[in-house]
C-alpha cells in the first residue's frame, strides 16, 4: 500500500474573481497545471463528539502544534476507489502530513473496527496511536474543487486554488456525494503556497504586483465555526465575519 510523507511550510491567501484571473496568468509563465486539471476533493474530518481537535485548533492564542485526521478521496468515489487516510500535523509554522492510500471500504473497516488494511508499518502504528488516544467519529465533510500547479524549474513548489468551499455535517460519507453548505461566496478562491525550500523570488515578486496578503484560514475551523453560528440562529453567518484559523 502507498505510503507518503510530506513536510512543508504552507501559506493561504484568499483573491477575488478578478484577481485571481490575473495571477494565475502570471504564474503559468513559470508553473504548470498538474494531469488532473480542475477537479473536486472531498474530506472526511474525524473529531471527538465535542470537537477537542478543532477546539485545540481555534483556541487564542493557537499553539504551535495542532493534529487532526481525515480521509481524502477524489471526485465522488465508490466503496471500492482508493482514497487517502492522513495524520496532519503543524508545529511551529511547519506542516507534516503521513499517509497510506487504501480502498475507501478498507478505510472505513480500519476507523471503524479496527480491521487492519494491511502489515504493520510506521504510519499505520502512528495511526493506530492516534485513534487509540481519541473517540473520533467523522464529524464534517469538507468539498472544493481544486487546480493545484507546479513549478516548472522545481516541481516541488506548489501553487492550488480552491472554489466552492463547502461542508456538511449530516451523512458524512464520502461516497453520498460532495454537497454542503457554501463557506464563502463562490468567486473567491483560496491561494495555497507549499513550499518545501525557500519561496521563489519571482513568486514574492507576483504577491507584490497583484497586493496578494496571507490570510489564517482552515476549511474545517471555518467549517465548524459557520456551523455553530447557525445553530445559533446568527442569520447571514459568513467565513469572512467569523474566527478562521490556520
Amino acid at each position: 500500500m502507498a505510503q507518503t510523507v510530506f513536510n512543508r511550510v504552507e501559506k493561504k491567501y484568499k483573491l477575488s474573481e478578478e484577481k485571481y484571473e490575473a495571477f494565475i496568468e502570471d504564474l503559468l509563465n513559470y508553473m504548470d497545471v498538474d494531469e488532473y486539471g480542475k477537479h473536486t476533493i472531498s474530506n472526511i474530518y474525524y473529531d471527538t463528539p465535542d470537537n477537542l481537535l478543532i477546539m485545540r485548533s481555534i483556541q487564542k492564542p493557537n499553539p504551535m502544534y495542532k493534529e487532526k485526521l481525515r480521509l481524502r478521496a477524489y471526485g465522488t468515489p465508490t466503496l471500492d476507489t482508493k482514497c487517502f487516510l492522513e495524520i496532519k500535523k503543524k508545529y511551529d509554522g511547519i506542516v507534516n502530513k503521513r499517509r497510506i492510500q487504501l480502498p475507501l471500504k478498507a478505510a472505513y473497516d480500519y476507523i471503524d473496527n479496527g480491521v487492519k488494511p494491511f502489515e504493520q508499518t510506521q504510519i499505520l502504528s502512528e495511526l493506530d496511536y492516534f485513534l487509540s488516544i481519541y473517540d473520533l467519529k467523522p464529524q464534517y465533510l469538507v468539498a472544493y474543487e481544486r487546480i493545484a500547479l507546479f513549478g516548472k524549474e522545481d516541481p516541488s513548489f506548489r501553487v492550488t486554488f480552491d472554489t466552492n468551499i463547502r461542508y456538511r455535517t449530516e451523512d458524512v460519507r464520502l461516497e453520498a456525494g460532495n454537497h454542503g453548505h457554501l463557506i464563502f461566496d463562490d468567486n473567491t478562491h483560496l491561494m495555497e503556497v507549499k513550499v518545501t525550500g525557500g519561496t521563489p523570488i519571482w513568486f514574492s515578486k507576483l504577491l507584490s504586483k497583484h497586493s496578494a496578503f496571507t490570510n489564517r484560514f482552515s476549511k474545517i475551523a471555518s467549517s465548524y465555526t459557520m456551523h455553530q453560528a447557525v445553530l445559533k440562529g446568527i442569520e447571514g453567518a459568513k467565513e469572512g465575519e467569523m474566527f478562521s484559523a490556520e
